[in-house]
């Protein structure tokens, strides 16, 4: 399928506008892979998922990523479930190696919810709707608190010589790459993507690490 390739903390991406197609191609993984505003290397192998990228390269390079659920192995080859949450990103970068392997950048744009699935590609296509990550001016001052509670109980849980995501982020991208980067169940990692707001995914963080 596919290898990550990632330190602890990546810098996120530019910030971009959480517009998205109406279909994406969908790419299923045991874990759940990407946030909005952070950016992933990927490894990509499989011949399906490799059909997936070129086709994305050809036109706007959005993939959409989605966690499969439990007991995935059985149907694995198929089209076993998926949680209806995922993330969106488009393809920054990108290596085609001699064997036909892709090395690519995924920059996370949004969260988005599967509606339906064509089955007219070898790789899953979803129509999908956005969950986009949107702050109120009400929810800057205690994004702004939870954020500075975050970075101070990170300094605590981090490994020795792990460096704690970079101070100058802004308050969304720095919950963002901590949810996406932090140690953590794949269950709980799902349920921070799922969260309703940027604001509600930094309150779990901190209940999570505030023990």
């Amino acid at each position: 399928m596919l290898v990550l390739v990632a330190a602890l903390f990546l810098l996120p991406a530019q910030a971009a506008a959480p517009a998205l197609p109406a279909e994406i191609p969908l790419f299923p993984l045991p874990e759940t892979t990407l946030f909005p505003g952070v950016s992933r290397p990927l490894l990509i192998y499989e011949p399906r998922y490799r059909a997936m990228i070129a086709d994305a390269l050809k036109g706007d390079k959005i993939i959409g990523m989605v966690r499969l659920r439990p007991g995935f192995e059985k149907d694995y080859e198929g089209r076993p479930p998926i949680y209806a949450v995922g993330c969106a990103g488009r393809i920054e970068k990108y290596e085609q190696m001699p064997d036909g392997r892709y090395v690519i950048l995924l920059q996370g744009r949004t969260a988005f919810r599967v509606l339906s699935e064509n089955q007219r590609k070898p790789y899953r296509l979803g129509r999908v709707e956005p969950i986009p990550d949107r702050i109120g001016d009400q929810e800057r001052l205690p994004l702004s608190s939870l954020r500075n509670r975050l970075a101070s109980l990170l300094v605590k849980v981090l490994p020795f010589g792990v460096d704690p995501p970079d101070p100058s982020l802004e308050d969304d991208e720095f919950v963002n790459v901590v949810a996406q980067n932090l140690p953590m169940s794949e269950d709980d990692r799902q349920d921070l993507l799922e969260r309703s707001s940027v604001l509600a995914r930094a309150q779990a963080l901190v209940d999570r690490l505030d023990k």
